[in-house]
């Protein structure tokens, strides 16, 4: 995968146009949660995965009214880790938002009738600012969706909130989110692919490589 031509694409893309794809399907959030929790599969229930960058996860500490640490904020991707004698172990590529114990987001609150509500709304990270959208690039992890626009560039993931009336300014802010969040992942990618060296982990050990290096769970440089 050419990572610097899907870069170079990602910055071409025409802020209208996703914003004309984003109108022409119209979305208002429900507040349902959805796409905040975990789910049922025939397996068991799936925690809740959404993939947050480094940076972001300084900016939700930064701007959270507790005093969070790294690990409350964010958890080892869960994809290509393996369950060892002594729990996870392994070498993941990405950090996702954390869960409680119910597999929800950490951050998702639910009031008695049901309404959700996210509590660092205004430091949320990217991936949850623009969806249920996501655009189809070379070199990214996110799932596709199905096609907006005809040219597939725009990809709609499965919500309630989608089909309902947007106003232009509102889609216009979307779009702008989006092809942020589009060349954030492929900026993260290359740097990802060029950072990376192969970690002989220990039993129960993981080690999350992104943009930045090898950490720790913790957060912390692996080298430390």
């Amino acid at each position: 995968m050419d990572l610097e031509a899907e870069l170079e694409r990602a910055r071409d893309f025409d802020e209208s146009e996703l914003a004309d794809a984003i109108e022409s399907i119209g979305f208002e959030c429900t507040r349902c949660g959805a796409c905040c929790k975990g789910y049922e599969t025939e397996d068991g229930r799936e925690p809740h995965t959404a993939t947050v960058f480094p940076d972001e996860v300084r900016g939700l500490q930064e701007g959270a009214d507790e005093n969070y640490d790294w690990r409350d904020v964010a958890r080892p991707m869960p994809y290509g880790l393996v369950e060892g004698d002594d729990g996870p172990e392994g070498e993941t590529f990405e950090w996702a938002l954390q869960t409680d114990a119910c597999g929800d987001c950490q951050f998702y609150e639910e009031d008695d009738d049901g309404v959700g509500a996210c509590a660092v709304h205004e430091s949320r990270p990217l991936i949850c600012e623009t969806y249920p959208f996501s655009v189809d690039l070379g070199g990214t992890s996110q799932p596709m969706g199905e096609a907006v626009d005809k040219e597939g560039v725009v990809r709609a993931h499965e919500c309630e909130g989608l089909g309902r009336d947007i106003s232009r300014a509102d889609a216009e802010e979307l779009a702008r989110a989006l092809k942020e969040r589009a060349i954030r992942e492929v900026e993260e990618a290359t740097r990802l692919s060029e950072a990376y060296k192969p970690v002989e982990t220990e039993s129960g050990e993981v080690v999350v490589h992104d943009s930045e290096g090898a950490k720790r769970p913790d957060g912390t440089p692996l080298e430390e």
